[in-house]
């Protein structure tokens, strides 16, 4: 079974085809200078609808993980166990990913972490983070 992934709409499109370019891309408002993620309309700090795709740093901390010891999806069974972290980006948002090149029992919360772009099964580009090296 393959996992399904999500496609791009009106609204995400320019962060997916980013992530296929290796680059973290998200809105920021030019009325506030908030920076949207998940992606909308508008901004969800003030509503204003004048956004701008811009390029983030991909450097970020991890705020909370959980480690799987079950697959609650039958496509996830050959990686258990596995982990789902959130990262908070250097720029503000938070974003729900994997902590990969580490063993999950080595994962910590406040953990420096970088992002890497891997490849799925189906050739769509997903984001993931890795632990920072040489900081």
């Amino acid at each position: 079974m393959e996992l399904s992934t999500a496609a791009g709409d009106a609204y995400s499109q320019p962060f997916w085809d980013g992530l296929a370019r290796r680059q973290l891309l998200a809105p920021r408002c030019r009325a506030c200078g908030h920076v949207q993620f998940p992606m909308g309309p508008c901004c969800s700090a003030c509503l204003g609808e004048d956004m701008a795709w811009e390029a983030l740093s991909g450097k970020g901390a991890v705020w909370a993980y959980a480690i799987y010891h079950h697959a609650f999806n039958p496509a996830l069974a050959a990686r258990v166990p596995y982990n789902v972290a959130v990262v908070v980006l250097d720029e503000g948002p938070q974003v729900i990913t994997n902590i990969v090149g580490i063993d999950s029992a080595d994962i910590a919360n406040g953990m420096r972490v970088t992002a890497v772009y891997e490849p799925d099964e189906t050739g769509v580009t997903l984001l993931r983070f890795e632990p920072e090296t040489g900081t």
